[in-house]
């Protein structure tokens, strides 16, 4: 019998404001406000947005307070609760979890989420020294979503200057090479060919930040227009940050759906999440290439929605970088010729940090309500490939209650590497990356393994090794460590 608390997502709206000159930029709440209206339209029934119980709004890199009262207010919902999120990537696809075990389990009928980001004009007004105006949003939430955070990065690695995303994913894409037996230039072919795929994905996704036709060979190639950010990637394989695009979602229970008049085919059907955190940092994890936080939360979500990955009809997996992808796909056995992405990813769908997750959901509502009874798979990661958040979609009513389980204890048990905090000996290397400065490279980073099999971090300025690293391959080659900032090769 169906229940009529079954959480269902009526209605999605996406935003994006390209601007041609800073008169024309929307500032983020704007911008939600924005999308709000547009996901009420979507639901085919009007005045709906006045019954809001809950408005969520993911975190942001803006100033507001809270940004969920006042936007309250303004679709007249005064009294609604107010929550927000802390920042990740894997907030919204947390946030959605808890809307629907609230509709399901706790009275909640109709709730708005929503986020936004400007980075694309933020950035414009700093090379212009111009402050942008943002509209006070003050308060407290009446409740914030997610645990105390962790930094994102081990002491470790902040002690060698390791402290963004872009020094440690391109670790774990050196990591795969190695482990899969490529050589440097087959590894970027196959990997420009896996982001050209998802260039093909954006140029059909009319909500895509970039979608103009990019080949394998230009993402892959330096250029003026594709520097080198930090080997092997370009800036044509990083997350798209510069951009000002928002998103909002409604959520409600079966019976106030049907009570609005929301017609059935444009329901759709969260039916299981399930959530876990790899071991804190790349420094104490068991390697580089792959995700044991990942491979639990897939196998737990595939048995709570009883499919398999061959039933899955569309899937978006976290692309902040390709190695997240890579690794995400071999974790859940997905084949990476296939569309990995519903959107594009990060780099052409569009990056506006700790919000792409809800214009992947939003995508994926707009796909399975043109395919009658399809599922989807949407994967949301926050840190350093550290906190998961997974959700299978469908537009068909599933045949159980929507359940989110954590599968931490199981993630917890699994061993971790120990690091030093230094050290001083011989030592393998296990991965690296160079960093650039235009086309100079300016400190490589590497994680070595020693006789002991305990992890260290080094770094090194030598440029004849630094430039070595860019066509030879230094995983696993010998070295000697006589500090924190130096070393030799030892073949």
């Amino acid at each position: 019998m169906f229940n009529p608390r079954t959480p269902v997502l009526v209605g999605a709206g996406q935003v994006l404001n390209r601007i041609e000159k800073l008169e024309d930029a929307k500032e983020p709440l704007e911008m939600m406000m924005t999308a709000i209206v547009m996901a009420e339209a979507d639901t085919g029934v009007g005045n709906l947005l006045a019954q809001t119980q809950s408005v969520r709004v993911v975190r942001g890199m803006w100033g507001y307070e809270n940004p969920a009262k006042l936007i309250a207010e303004r679709i007249g919902a005064v009294g609604a609760e107010s929550i927000g999120t802390l920042i990740g990537g894997n907030q919204n696809q947390v946030v959605i979890n808890e809307t629907a075990s609230a509709i399901l389990h706790e009275g909640l009928d109709l709730a708005v989420i929503t986020g936004a980001e400007n980075g694309n004009s933020a950035g414009k007004a700093r090379k212009a020294g111009v402050t942008l105006t943002e509209t006070p949003a003050p308060g407290k939430y009446d409740r914030v979503i997610g645990a105390t955070q962790q930094p994102e990065h081990h002491e470790f690695e902040r002690a060698r200057g390791i402290m963004r995303a872009i020094q440690i994913y391109p670790m774990y894409d050196n990591a795969i090479r190695h482990a899969r037996g490529e050589s440097i230039n087959q590894h970027a072919e196959r990997v420009s060919e896996l982001w050209s795929r998802f260039n093909d994905v954006a140029q059909r996704n009319p909500n895509a930040w970039v979608q103009h036709n990019m080949t394998a060979e230009e993402i892959r190639t330096p250029s003026q227009t594709n520097r080198r950010i930090s080997f092997p990637y370009t800036k044509f394989m990083n997350a798209n940050m510069s951009v000002d695009m928002g998103a909002a979602l409604i959520m409600c229970s079966a019976s106030k759906a049907n009570s609005l008049g929301i017609a059935k085919d444009r329901w759709i059907y969260p039916c299981a999440g399930v959530i876990g955190y790899d071991h804190f940092s790349a420094s104490v994890r068991d390697n580089f290439y792959s995700s044991p936080g990942i491979r639990l939360i897939g196998r737990r979500l595939l048995e709570l929605t009883d499919t398999t990955v061959d039933k899955l009809d569309f899937v978006d997996l976290y692309s902040c970088f390709p190695s997240a992808v890579q690794i995400a796909a071999k974790e859940y056995g997905l084949d990476e010729e296939r569309d990995l992405t519903v959107t594009g990813g990060l780099t052409f769908g569009g990056g506006p940090l700790n919000n792409y997750v809800m214009h992947s959901v939003a995508r994926t509502v707009e796909l399975l309500r043109e395919k009658q009874g399809a599922r989807a798979l949407i994967t949301a990661n926050g840190g350093n490939l550290y906190k998961h958040a997974h959700g299978i979609y469908s537009s068909e009513a599933p045949s159980h209650d929507f359940s989110v389980e954590n599968v931490q204890a199981d993630i917890d048990a699994l061993p971790s590497r120990q690091c030093l905090a230094e050290f001083v000996g011989d030592a393998t290397i296990e991965s690296y990356t160079v960093m650039f400065n235009g086309d100079d490279p300016t400190i490589a980073h590497l994680a070595c393994r020693t006789a002991d099999d305990a992890r260290t971090w080094v770094n090194t300025q030598d440029p004849d090794i630094m430039n070595a690293m860019l066509v030879e391959e230094f995983c696993a080659r010998p070295v000697h460590i006589k500090g924190s900032d130096e070393l030799t090769v030892l073949s």
